[in-house]
């Protein structure tokens, strides 16, 4: 690239991806469109009177686990592309990102009420672990051709402000898929068989977005060199500290790194609520709100920067089965498995992180990124 990217004009930046990324003309024609119509739209949500817009636009030079490839972003906020991109260029000079995500196992969750012996009708639950995930199993057979389905039932005794119940949770395997319809079928069909276990009644029936078992992490190692010597890298650990401590601080650094990760999130038509709610609820988890990105100085006096957060998004049905732009998002990265997909979102946060942070530490947000490194 003999230009910068952010330099180029729109007709080049176009030319580029059609040379560089997996995309067609018909591709970059659904993007200059927008990628969905009114009828499309119609066919999505309901009440439809017309569609909304937001920019489009593309990174490319991201390196996640040896791969390089252009990353499409979504989203109306000012620096965030730019920022994200910076971070995406210093971690491909030291490289790139090593990025792992587990499973996509999710919990669907069944508030059982009425039960006067929660301790043996949840022991009761469990010995009948089989016969709840074959009911829920039988509902969804091409998932289970697919290699995922119901893999494990949990059960909890939960206090409240009306006493004891018992919430049974069914752990998921949705492949591919963000799962949120094919685990609300599932917890419907396994509630009978709960009911007749249990003498209690099934309430509430529906998938948590609690995502403690679908979890996502990535990590980067940068030169202290590159951020300008050691000085800078003891800066970088400072803002962490700052951040570890401060819940006024983390809040604003958990919505830089989701800055990254959303518009990705939007461009392959994902669900933004359910990857913000898990976020929130992880970052709190042991009680205290802190930072989903950790930053610390090795022995070598370099940088190592690590994410861990539930990522909860798919690559087949949800949105993606109407909205054109979201298939082409996914084309333009190469990516067909959630877990890719789950792999290249907090790569996308902790560059946004580590692309903001270092504004910060060095020139403020207003600063010249460019200038910084000289």
């Amino acid at each position: 690239m003999n230009k910068k990217f952010d330099m180029m004009s729109i007709e080049e930046r176009r030319a580029y991806i059609l040379e560089t990324a997996v995309l067609d003309e018909e591709d970059l024609e659904i993007l200059k469109n927008g990628g969905l119509t009114t009828e499309m739209a119609d066919s999505m949500v309901e009440n439809v009177i017309g569609t909304y817009s937001l920019p489009f636009s593309a990174v490319p030079g991201f390196v996640i686990n040896g791969k390089e490839m252009t990353i499409p972003m979504v989203g109306e906020e000012p620096y965030v592309t730019q920022s994200t991109m910076h971070g995406a260029e210093l971690a491909a000079k030291n490289g790139g990102f090593t990025a792992i995500a587990s499973e996509s196992v999710m919990v669907g969750q069944i508030q059982m009420t009425g039960i006067a012996n929660p301790k043996t009708s949840r022991l009761g639950i469990l010995r009948a672990k089989e016969e709840i995930s074959r009911a829920a199993n039988d509902c969804d057979p091409v998932l289970l051709k697919l290699g995922g389905g119901c893999r494990d039932v949990e059960a909890r005794i939960v206090e409240s402000i009306q006493g004891s119940m018992v919430v049974v949770h069914l752990l998921i395997d949705v492949r591919d898929a963000m799962g949120a319809q094919t685990i609300n079928r599932m917890v419907e069909a396994a509630a009978p068989v709960i009911e007749r276990i249990t003498g209690g009644k099934a309430n509430v029936k529906v998938v948590s977005n609690n995502a403690v078992y679908r979890i996502a992490r990535a990590s980067v190692t940068i030169r202290k060199e590159d951020l300008g010597g050691e000085e800078f890298v003891d800066r970088f650990v400072s803002a962490y500290a700052f951040a570890d401590a401060d819940p006024f601080r983390a809040v604003t650094n958990n919505k830089g790194v989701m800055n990254g990760m959303i518009p990705v999130v939007v461009a392959t038509g994902n669900d933004t609520r359910a990857v913000e709610s898990g976020v929130h609820s992880y970052a709190a988890r042991t009680g205290r709100y802190r930072p989903i990105t950790v930053w610390e100085k090795n022995a070598d006096g370099n940088l190592e920067g690590m994410i861990e957060t539930p990522m909860v998004v798919g690559t087949v049905g949800g949105t993606s089965r109407f909205h054109t732009a979201a298939r082409t998002s996914l084309k333009m990265m190469g990516i067909t498995k959630a877990k890719e997909l789950e792999e290249v979102i907090v790569s996308v946060g902790l560059a946004a992180n580590l692309g903001v942070l270092y504004s910060l530490v060095t020139v403020g947000l207003f600063g010249d990124f460019d200038d910084a490194r000289k």
